[in-house]
This record gives C-alpha cells, structure tokens and sequence, in this order.
C-alpha cells in the first residue's frame, strides 16, 4: 500500500477531531432549533386552550371567583412554562428572588421590560398578582380570554388604569406594571411613564423595584418572535428596594428612573 492510499484510509488525529466537532455542532444546532420552535408551539398551544375556556368561564363566574381562579391559572401555567424551559438546559432562569414577594401585602412590581418574556417570568412566581395590558392583548385569540378573567388592567385609557389599579392594590392584589410602558428601545432603560407611581401613591402602597437581567435581546424591540436567538439562554431577577411614594411624584419618578440606570447599566 503506496503512502497515498495509507493517508486516504487513515485521515489525521486532527482531521477527524475537526470532523466530529463540526459533527457535534450541527447536531447541537438541530436540538437548539427543535427545542426553540417545540417550546413556542407548546406555549401557543397552553395560551390558547385557556383563553378559550376562560372566554366561557368569564360570563358564567361572579368576578369574585373568576379573577382569583385566572390569575392562579395563569401563573401555575406559566410556571410550568418556565420549568420546561429550564428543563431544555439551553435556556437558563433564576427567578428565585420573586419568592419573597409571594406572602407580601399589595404592591406595585415595577421591573424593567427589555423582552416579551418579562411578564411571563415575573407572573410564573406570583399567584395573585394583576397585570396592565395593551388592549390588543386583550382582544388576542391565545391571551385575551385568560387575561380577561384574571382581571388584567387595559392601558389605553389612563383614568381608567388608575382607578383600577388603585382598586386592585386596595384589594389586596399585586399590580405589575412596568415603567417603561413598552418594551425598552435603548441599549439601557427608556424613560419612565408615571402612572404607576400616581397609581401606587393613591393606594397607599410602595413600589417594588425588580430587575430583569439578559444575556440576550431575545423577543426585545424589533425582535421576531420566529428569530432563533443564540443559546443558552440566561435571565435573572433581583429585587431592589421597595419605596413608598412620597413628594413630589415627578421627583419620585426621576429617582426610580436613575436607580433603574445604576442597576441596568452596572450589569450591561
């Protein structure tokens, strides 16, 4: 057997580590690909089988019974959610933090917003919290039948956001509402609305400071929920302070606002 042939048959040490590591990224990807779109279709799936029963339960139940029963719902859902992401290891989730909120009086939770995952990871913990929504979301086939139930809060028209809000808050109810108003759009934080601060000051309760840490802008501004982002995934909840809402309010504001800069910017 002539040299050639001797090479031809037994390819290099390296060769073969580079074919078996190129290998194990292909199939790497393909798991990461069938996991990203497996996870979505079976949140679609969970979203929209509730929302169609409770669009049933919503007229039939007093509201009473109803609101308690779709925000325990919701956040045993999106717990299991979360746990299944977690499951996958190529997404990450230290939510642990919001624990110590679950047997606290009512509160404003106030987190940054930078993804569609925020609400998700913040309600998956909480079992009595409410939610302020866009009235779209309200209106969506997958989302607005449980948000509906559960009592969530439309945005769109603020004299009604406040009052509420401020009813929730005196019920005993958490309220999350991020400052934002949206999504963040800057590298850092946008710049806050005031209405949960007027919210909290009316109802005699503190604001509850929460920061969401990404390694990732997956589902931020801009992004397509269909784009595969690259894993793993990391988020973490820290909580800060919890601020009674006293002067001025534009004041309050401009302070949380510079807090939530510190805090974001000093992880960026």
């Amino acid at each position: 057997m002539n040299s050639r042939n001797f090479a031809a048959n037994n390819p290099s040490p390296a060769l073969t580590l580079l074919v078996w590591r190129n290998l194990g990224t292909a199939l790497r990807r393909g798991y990461e690909y069938l996991v990203f779109y497996g996870l979505l279709a079976i949140f679609a799936l969970m979203c929209l089988l509730w929302s169609l029963l409770a669009a049933i339960l919503f007229p039939l139940l007093p509201r009473r019974i109803g609101a308690p029963l779709g925000q325990f719902v919701i956040m045993a859902g999106f717990r299991f959610f979360v746990a299944l992401m977690n499951s996958t290891r190529i997404i990450r989730c230290d939510l642990a933090a919001l624990d110590r909120l679950r047997d606290a009086p009512a509160l404003v939770i106030a987190p940054n917003h930078p993804s569609l995952l925020d609400a998700v990871l913040v309600i998956s913990r909480l079992p009595r919290i409410v939610c302020t929504a866009k009235a779209k979301l309200l209106n969506n086939l997958f989302l607005g039948g449980g948000a509906r139930l559960a009592g969530f809060i439309r945005n769109d028209v603020p004299t009604r956001l406040v009052r509420e809000g401020v009813r929730q808050l005196r019920a005993g109810r958490q309220l999350l509402i991020f400052p934002e108003g949206t999504r963040t759009s800057s590298a850092a934080i946008d710049a806050f609305k005031g209405g949960f601060a007027l919210i909290a000051q009316r109802a005699g309760a503190p604001v509850q400071t929460v920061f969401i840490d990404s390694n990732s802008p997956f589902l931020g501004k801009g992004w397509s929920l269909l784009k595969k982002p690259d894993f793993p995934l990391v988020y973490r909840v820290r909580l800060g302070p919890a601020l009674a809402v006293e002067g001025d309010l534009h004041d309050f504001v401009a302070g949380l606002h510079s807090l939530y800069r510190r805090q974001v910017i000093g992880r960026s």
